[in-house]
């Protein structure tokens, strides 16, 4: 009987306890609740004075918007620039674009501040809403040039590498590296974005396979002599894997997964039908390549290859979004 005395009183002192504890618990679950929103609240209003957004578009224009005749499509892509709200605007193919005429264009999309490479041939440009300063234009041994900038705190190389040479676009990479040496020394914030003409080995595995794209690189070399894109017959990854060993970081790549959201040239300019799907061989030849501090603090990254951007360029434009403290 004592036996049993003793487990009915255990029995009672458990049914008292559970309210006590159930209650205490509901309390706690309750005073927690109430103060996560007002915690959150003080942590965001504390980061944001620290933090500052800069949103970086490239983009290749296409011949300057055909020597600056084609007016609806300059207009269109104006607006398309705008609506994006960006900090900082790296283009390529500026051509007949006097520095005046780039920044008439900037104004347009809000930025008050504008630099270009030259004024003939296929120039690049970076426009900007804080002030530029211009570190270098560098142009000897290169096929179209490079731009050398700072704004934002950052170093920028605005890149057009030869369409028609890996063995140039190697050349190009020995310049542009040789001087991401010197700038690394003081500065861990840098970028090199723009046309590089170049694929990248993290889309190998995409590439695999499309004969089709192969063969017609191979017929172009077949039909003019100054067209050498192909090593040994194959597609070439080099000078990509030279950025990448620098090290540069493919912000893109690191934040996609199918070749779909990369591919950045050819457009569906040339495609009246645009059901049709892309446009002849598309591939990923435009970059925007960051330090590895840049890369830390980047949230977005993405080839806008949608139907808004099909008839601006015969390129698409790559946007990459970070945050910046102090």
């Amino acid at each position: 009987m004592g036996t049993v005395h003793l487990y009915n009183f255990d029995k009672e002192q458990l049914s008292l306890e559970k309210p006590i504890k159930y209650s205490f618990l509901r309390l706690f679950t309750i005073l927690l609740l109430g103060l996560l929103p007002i915690v959150i609240l003080a942590q965001e209003e504390t980061s944001k004075p620290s933090q500052q957004r800069l949103k970086v578009i490239s983009y290749n224009i296409w011949n300057g918007f055909d020597y600056g005749k084609d007016k609806e499509r300059q207009q269109n892509a104006i607006d398309w620039i705008k609506a994006q709200n960006p900090d900082v605007v790296a283009l390529q193919e500026l051509n007949d674009y006097t520095l005046e005429k780039l920044l008439h264009d900037a104004k347009k999309w809000g930025h008050s501040h504008a630099e270009i490479l030259k004024s003939d041939g296929y120039p690049v440009g970076i426009t900007s809403n804080k002030p530029i300063t211009v570190k270098e234009r560098i142009l000897e041994n290169m096929h179209h040039g490079a731009l050398h900038c700072e704004t934002w705190g950052i170093d920028f190389f605005v890149i057009h590498f030869s369409p028609f040479s890996f063995t140039k676009r190697h050349e190009e990479a020995d310049i542009i590296l040789s001087k991401l040496e010197k700038v690394r020394k003081n500065q861990d914030k840098y970028i090199v974005l723009g046309d590089f003409n170049a694929l990248s080995p993290f889309d190998a595995q995409f590439y695999k396979g499309n004969n089709k794209m192969l063969a017609a690189m191979k017929e172009s070399e077949h039909k003019h002599e100054h067209i050498r894109n192909l090593h040994m017959g194959r597609l070439e990854y080099g000078v990509m894997a030279r950025y990448v060993g620098f090290p540069l970081l493919d912000v893109v790549q690191i934040h996609t997964r199918e070749l779909e959201e990369r591919l950045s040239s050819p457009s569906q300019i040339f495609e009246k039908d645009v059901d049709k799907g892309r446009y002849g061989h598309p591939k990923r030849i435009d970059y925007i390549m960051t330090s590895p501090a840049l890369e830390g603090v980047c949230t977005y990254a993405r080839v806008h290859n949608g139907e808004s951007t099909y008839h601006l360029s015969d390129h698409y434009p790559v946007i990459a979004v970070f945050l910046l403290g102090d």
